[in-house]
């Protein structure tokens, strides 16, 4: 009987072929951070053109967000039953076909549509990209390869600011959606030639020339061919609607609202400062550059942010890293405004910022990929994610109601901050749910957790 290749994937040494297909899914997601940014980069020169109200102007900041809940929610848990990889694909196929369309819209109503089904692709690839991350990445190395992720959401924000500062004014507001499609497309192919399906997956559900599959993979990673594969259970061919109800059934309800909780929470807090800083910062006193400036700074502390959660859960629980993220990123965010007297410590603060917030974000992925069986971690990723959007959505039409009503940019940083103590609070109850493990020969051997 051979080892069980999941044992290798957790305990071995971390391989160039797995490394590879991490770096992969960092560039998927990149699309996130640059789609969000780019939108509201380019959101001026698009009112400008079509004379747009700032109701309006606000739909469309937000049809990209409204998108990517429906994809996380619908799309993302077909590829428990479909497979990730080729999800992840056809995901690839809408969001680079409808960039590039949007670059050609003639009106708000069409940019708008657009941005609505680019959101559903980038929903679905993001779900599963941050699972096979942590489906391949070793278990001492987990935190870190989905924590990557993350990072790519702060380099794309980064890459999309840029370029729309070096575009817009030659070429115009259209050419930054041109350069994201383009982009975009060109993952289809490396995607297809560098990321494996998910090995997980292979096992639970079987699909038409899965051992061959597996065994190309296993080659891969020095891993001796399977003979056979396990006994399909029950639980691996569940419908949608089934691995849905699962979430949240007796074993797993706890855990799941505790996640729904957090990922609710946690993205309320982080749009809120990514798509708000330069704005508030300008309304407590800072000049336009200045608060643009301060905007960059905090993308910029996102790709540390990130990359360092991922080196403490290697030494440190990944939930106690996460909530201590958590707690710092809501003092942080409670002095920022006071020292936007000082504008040097007022970056050094929203650098400060943007590596705790990224952080929780990733932590948060990290956290919830390890706390479900395999056959339904795609539906969990993708559940999570949408009520994560939704979350997303309400902030920024809750900051502009209250700053309607005469709300200080501090007062809305305290707020903010607060929700980020709760996500704290809720976090280190997360645990991993105790699920069967699969032999590569035989029945299920027993009981254990990741």
């Amino acid at each position: 009987m051979f080892p069980d290749i999941r044992d290798r994937l957790d305990t071995g040494p971390m391989t160039r072929f797995q490394c590879i297909a991490i770096g992969v899914c960092v560039l998927l997601n990149v699309l996130d951070g640059f789609d969000v940014l780019a939108m509201a980069f380019t959101s001026s020169s698009v009112s400008a053109e079509w004379d747009l109200s700032g109701t309006v102007l606000g739909l469309l900041l937000s049809a990209g967000l409204v998108g990517m809940a429906i994809g996380s929610l619908v799309l993302a848990p077909l590829a428990d039953s479909i497979g990730r990889k080729w999800l992840i694909l056809a995901c690839l196929a809408v969001s680079s076909a409808t960039m590039l369309l949007s670059a050609a819209a003639q009106s708000a109503g069409q940019l708008g549509l657009l941005r609505v089904l680019t959101g559903v692709g980038i929903g679905g690839i993001l779900a599963n990209s941050n699972v096979i991350s942590g489906e391949l990445a070793s278990r001492r190395w987990r935190g870190l390869a989905v924590s990557l992720n993350s990072t790519g959401y702060a380099i794309g924000a980064t890459i999309g600011g840029l370029a729309a500062v070096l575009l817009v004014d030659t070429y115009g507001w259209r050419s930054v959606f041109l350069l994201g499609g383009v982009c975009t497309a060109a993952l289809i192919p490396i995607a297809v030639c560098a990321l494996p399906e998910s090995v997980a997956y292979l096992l639970v559900r079987q699909p038409a020339g899965a051992l061959a599959r597996i065994n190309a993979v296993a080659r891969r990673i020095g891993h001796p061919p399977l003979e056979g594969l396990p006994p399909v259970s029950a639980a691996s061919s569940a419908t949608m609607v089934a691995r849905v109800r699962e979430l949240v059934d007796p074993v797993n309800r706890r855990t799941t609202l505790l996640v729904w909780t957090a990922f609710f929470l946690t993205m309320f807090g982080f749009y809120f400062v990514t798509s708000w800083t330069p704005k508030l910062l300008v309304e407590a006193g800072m000049s336009v550059n200045q608060g643009l400036t301060g905007g960059m700074i905090l993308n910029l502390g996102g790709v540390l942010g990130t990359s360092l959660l991922g080196l403490l859960s290697a030494r440190f629980r990944l939930v106690r890293v996460l909530a201590g993220y958590l707690v710092v990123s809501a003092v942080l965010l409670v002095v920022f405004v006071p020292a936007t007297a000082v504008f040097t410590a007022a970056m050094v603060i929203g650098f400060a910022i943007g590596v705790g917030v990224n952080g929780c974000v990733a932590g948060l992925y990290a956290t919830t990929t390890s706390a479900y069986d395999t056959s339904i971690r795609a539906t969990v990723m993708g559940w999570g994610i949408g009520i994560g959007r939704i979350g997303a959505i309400v902030s920024p039409l809750a900051a502009g109601a209250l700053l309607d009503a005469d709300w200080s940019p501090g007062s809305l940083f305290a707020m903010v901050a607060a929700f980020f103590v709760a996500a704290g609070a809720t976090v280190v109850f997360i645990a991993p749910t105790r699920r069967v493990e699969i032999t590569t020969v035989g029945p299920p051997a027993g009981v254990a957790a990741d």
